[in-house]
């Protein structure tokens, strides 16, 4: 089976790129996949997660990210000369590699990717929510932003409407989508398969994400000053890439210094998991959660918030975790105060966790994705 990937680049850090990684060595690795990466951006940066080198990659040299550089008035021009560009490249690559099916990760290829006739099916994934999707969430009131995400909003489901599936992360998600009648749901595979598990006993609770605004480490550090007033003995670490120093200010106005540890990003990730006994997500919105599951498959309870549009999906309530209303800081705080205080509670809650993670290993997930892949080509 021949499968061929659109995205812009996989020299960054990205979920969406770590995720592709991972199917993409799977299929090659495991199931015999002629899998090819076809990218626009990143010229000969190396990918940043392990590749397989069954795994071939095609470097178009499109380079979008120079749009990032230039004035606005020259941006429109620019785009449009490089999106021409990548639409003429795109087609020759994809009519001499002739996959069976091409797989759009919703970047700029889904303009154009069904007017290629090269033979393939053609099918979109999203990474992330559809209110969430490139920001156009309906919060900005400025009514030619609004315009403009309506007008936009309507061209995708237009590209949509003709592709073979669209590949969603949720049920919850899923049920945005009411134009559309191809859509089905995928959850993202785990990211590492751990043999190593935490024994829920040191006195440390853990967040991983980006120093952004959508992750919400403004609200942990909240929730967390209240916390150690109870518990002065345990400490929290939070890991991620980005710029720290607007929620560094907050851990110094709410003088929690000495308990509360914001670091950069951690390779070895699963290290300080298994180090951990409670994870927290502070996130005001998901695509899906992928960290939930990276700290549960270390056998670590979440205390998450109810946010669109991934605890819900991932997290049993009361079972092998705790889902909080979302934005709801008190709550938070309270649940963690209840698993730091309930030993035996969280144990239980740990193992649990370690088991419902267990369902989104790379076999799991990658069996169902062959499954639909061979489904479609019987049906092709």
């Amino acid at each position: 089976m021949k499968i061929a990937y659109c995205i812009p680049s996989l020299y960054i850090s990205g979920g969406m790129e770590r995720v592709l990684t991972i199917k993409a060595n799977y299929f090659a690795d495991e199931l015999g996949y002629d899998v090819t990466i076809i990218m626009t951006d990143g010229g000969m940066k190396p990918p940043y997660y392990e590749l397989s080198p069954k795994v071939h990659l095609i470097q178009l040299n499109i380079d979008f990210e120079v749009l990032w550089t230039l004035p606005l008035f020259k941006k429109a021009l620019v785009y449009l000369e490089k999106q021409r560009l990548y639409r003429r490249k795109l087609t020759e690559c994809l009519l001499r590699l002739k996959p069976d099916i091409t797989v759009s990760m919703l970047r700029r290829e889904i303009n154009f990717i069904c007017d290629i006739h090269d033979g393939s099916i053609k099918i979109g994934e999203i990474h992330i929510n559809r209110d969430n999707f490139r920001d156009f969430d309906g919060r900005d009131k400025n009514p030619i932003k609004k315009l403009a995400s309506e007008i936009w909003m309507k061209q995708l489901i237009r590209q949509l409407k003709r592709l073979r599936l669209f590949v969603c992360l949720t049920e919850e998600d899923k049920a945005k989508w009411t134009e559309l009648d191809n859509v089905i749901v995928m959850p993202n595979p785990l990211s590492f398969n751990t043999k190593n598990y935490s024994n829920c006993e040191k006195k440390r609770v853990i967040a991983v994400g980006r120093y952004v605004h959508e992750k919400g480490f403004d609200m942990l550090i909240k929730a967390w000053s209240s916390i150690v007033v109870k518990h002065p003995d345990w400490n929290l670490y939070g890991y991620g890439k980005g710029d720290r120093t607007l929620y560094q200010n907050i851990v110094e106005q709410l003088h929690v210094e000495r308990s509360c540890h914001l670091n950069g990003e951690e390779k070895q990730i699963e290290k300080q998991y298994v180090e951990s006994s409670i994870y927290m997500l502070s996130s005001r919105f998901e695509g899906f959660g992928l960290v939930l599951l990276e700290a549960m498959s270390c056998g670590i309870p979440p205390v998450a918030f109810s946010c669109p549009y991934g605890p819900k999906a991932i997290i049993k309530d009361g079972v092998d975790g705790y889902l909080v209303e979302n934005g709801n800081i008190k709550q938070l705080a309270d649940k963690v105060n209840y698993l730091i205080e309930h030993n035996d509670i969280r144990k239980m809650m740990g193992r649990n966790a370690g088991e419902t993670a267990k369902k989104y290993n790379i076999n799991c997930v990658g069996g169902k994705w062959n499954e639909i892949f061979e489904n479609l080509l019987k049906e092709k």
